[in-house]
């Protein structure tokens, strides 16, 4: 297993990786809309944080020897299910090959976000 850490996406905020490759495949964790160069939560709207999302995703992914295309399941957590179509708008622009998905609704997220995204894709590390 490698673990995978970038400077260009949020330090894990927890026990945790940014990300594990294992077998060809990359299991990231949960992102939220943290700003790597604030440390901060900037985007006060769903699609601003939708957007900090997948570039979080797309540094870690990266790193990882991986991509939004070779993306094969994602699961996403919205704080309000009134989001999904503006969340829906802002995340078919990334992955485009259209993976397997799971969307609900939480109660909340960490540090009050709005969304949070975590995706397996294939690996070439």
């Amino acid at each position: 297993m490698i673990k995978i850490h970038t400077e260009k996406a949020p330090a894990a905020v927890g026990p945790y990786s940014q990300a594990v490759v294992s077998n060809g495949m990359v299991y990231t964790s949960g992102q939220i809309a943290i700003d790597p160069r604030t440390n901060n939560v900037e985007a006060q709207d769903i699609q601003g944080q939708t957007e900090q999302i997948m570039q979080n995703l797309g540094e870690i992914l990266r790193t990882a020897g991986s991509s939004f295309e070779k993306a094969v399941k994602t699961t996403c957590f919205l704080a309000d299910m009134n989001d999904f179509a503006a969340f829906n708008e802002i995340y078919g622009k990334y992955f485009t090959g259209l993976p397997a998905r799971s969307c609900v609704a939480v109660k909340t997220l960490p540090k009050g976000v709005l969304a949070e995204v975590e995706v397996i894709a294939e690996s070439v590390l």
